[in-house]
């Protein structure tokens, strides 16, 4: 196998060297026969752990997909129905079928005004499009994190690369479809046609490599159990429109919490991770907002400790019944919050003052466990100028250098 590896590797490099793709199919199509799926995705990652960049690696996907090809005949779908990998091929399916049908309206578009039939199902495909935004987002939130846990990352790393063009692509398509009006209607066929068509022909070449390169690695190497736990995932963040129902049959636990699985010797585990004590003393005081924990009992049982504080807190208060906290005169006030967070019949409260100069957000919420049953309240305070100062927009790190 290891030979076998090297070889293909010597494939890659010739390819990245400037070798025709057909002189490469031609002297390599025995060996390519019988070359495993998977090891595809393992090749391209030893390729960039040994300097090659990313980039150079994603540029050449397509490459290299055309000499595995015959290699890299699969079957319909790779697992049974329920299964996260059946599901998210299930959508690719859809997805194609959307951008033909696209490719294919924007065909029937001509010199004259198209009628409103056609102009419905156009606003009816670009629904379906932006419909399919969970579909990605499930991939990169809980697939390609169970991949990159086993040691596989480039490969989840360029797939993203590629989440990120059909995206682009995507909103040159809605921009084109809003400017019709303002466009002569030969013209926006024109454009409209080379956009879907774009489109169209990037879905079908990367879901190609998700459904005979990652998802295979992914079946590889996940186990039962994390199939479970992403299925449970994929049912939390929802599916899309076009979603098949046959595909959601169920799987394992599916609808039960995902299991936290991050561990260390005393970590205090949650349903969504774990973090050491100091770990989460820090985080807590890192945020950019005042939270004070009162428990069912009414009594204060922790506050965090940012840098600036708006109100004082001080240790001695840790026990003490929440309504000593407050001045007499509005003691009234928090009985009542209280009261009605107890009862369910609220679930928040919030008031908002000028203190100082500052714009100060205060906000009162219910805490309640799975079943509903009252734990305490929390308090959140936060100061707003700079927030609501914003304007525009500001991407990462944008004007900073």
């Amino acid at each position: 196998m290891q030979d076998r590896k090297e070889v293909l590797k010597g494939i890659i490099r010739s390819l990245h060297e400037g070798s025709a793709v057909e002189d490469v199919k031609e002297r390599f199509s025995e060996l390519l026969r019988d070359v495993p799926a998977t090891e595809i995705a393992e090749i391209e990652e030893e390729l960039i752990r040994e300097g090659m960049a990313r980039e150079e690696v994603h540029r050449l996907c397509d490459v290299h997909l055309a000499v595995f090809q015959e290699s890299l005949e699969s079957q319909q779908y790779l697992a049974p129905a329920g299964h996260p990998v059946h599901i998210l091929m299930a959508e690719h399916d859809a997805l194609l079928r959307i951008g033909a049908a696209l490719e294919a309206a924007a065909g029937k578009l001509g010199s004259a005004p198209p009628a409103d039939e056609l102009v419905q199902q156009l606003a009816r495909l670009e629904d379906d499009l932006r419909n399919s935004a969970n579909h990605y987002l499930r991939e990169e939130n809980v697939l390609f994190p169970y991949i990159e846990k086993h040691g596989l990352t480039q490969p989840p790393a360029i797939m993203w690369m590629e989440h990120d063009q059909i995206r682009e692509l995507e909103r040159g398509l809605y921009g084109l479809l809003e400017s019709r009006a303002e466009m002569a209607p030969a013209e926006f066929a024109s454009e409209l046609v080379k956009a879907a068509r774009g489109l169209h022909t990037m879905l079908d070449d990367h879901f190609r490599k998700e459904n005979t390169v990652l998802f295979p690695a992914g079946l590889r190497l996940l186990t039962e159990d994390e199939w479970v736990s992403a299925r449970a995932q994929f049912d939390e963040l929802g599916y899309c429109p076009f979603t098949p129902e046959a595909a959601l049959a169920p799987f394992g636990a599916s609808g039960a919490a995902a299991a936290a699985e991050p561990e260390a010797g005393g970590a205090i585990r949650f349903p969504t991770g774990a973090f050491s004590v100091e770990e989460l003393d820090a985080m807590l005081n890192t945020l950019p907002v005042e939270i004070t924990f009162v428990d069912a009992n009414d009594r204060v049982r922790y506050f965090n400790q940012t840098e600036e504080r708006i109100f004082p807190r001080a240790v001695a208060a840790i026990g003490r019944e929440v309504q000593l906290c407050h001045p007499q005169k509005s003691v009234h006030l928090v009985n009542k919050i209280l009261e009605e967070f107890r009862s369910g019949e609220r679930d928040v409260a919030e008031f908002w003052i000028q203190m100082g100069g500052k714009f100060v957000h205060i906000r009162y919420f219910a805490v309640r466990d799975a079943e509903g049953a009252y734990l305490g309240s929390l308090e959140t305070v936060q100061e707003l100028s700079h927030l609501r100062a914003l304007d525009g927009e500001r991407r990462l790190l944008d004007g900073e250098g």
